[in-house]
């Protein structure tokens, strides 16, 4: 099976930063595209950015200019540097992995999701 572990969350104040990482281990042939997305109470789940194996990235809007998303592919790892953070990115956020798994002879593609990490922006 194959898992996915955030860490990094927590609160920061109005301007500060935070790196998020999650770690992905198991039994992992090749992890395709990797993202993070978030959602804040009452509110939809949002993709905040995406990296693919290529290293070509996306970003929500909201957060272009201010979050980075990197990935280790040495380490099954990825990363969601957050800087300037304000109130509205306070959210828990998540993990996900599209990526194929191996199991005998077979492969399965499939997507995965972390356990999710919260972020509290407040003074």
């Amino acid at each position: 099976q194959v898992q996915l572990v955030e860490s990094g969350g927590g609160l920061v104040q109005p301007g500060g930063s935070l790196r998020l990482s999650c770690a992905a281990s198991g039994s992992i042939f090749r992890i395709n595209a990797m993202g993070w997305y978030r959602q804040a109470p009452g509110k939809q789940r949002e993709l905040v950015a995406s990296i693919t194996s290529g290293s070509s990235t996306n970003y929500a809007d909201s957060v272009k200019g201010r979050f980075a998303i990197s990935r280790d592919n040495a380490k099954n790892t990825w990363y969601l540097q957050m800087n300037s953070l304000n109130s509205e990115d306070t959210a828990v956020y998540y993990c996900n992995a599209d990526l194929t798994r191996i199991s005998g002879t077979f492969y399965y593609a499939q997507t995965y999701w972390g356990q999710g990490t919260q972020v509290t922006v407040s003074s």
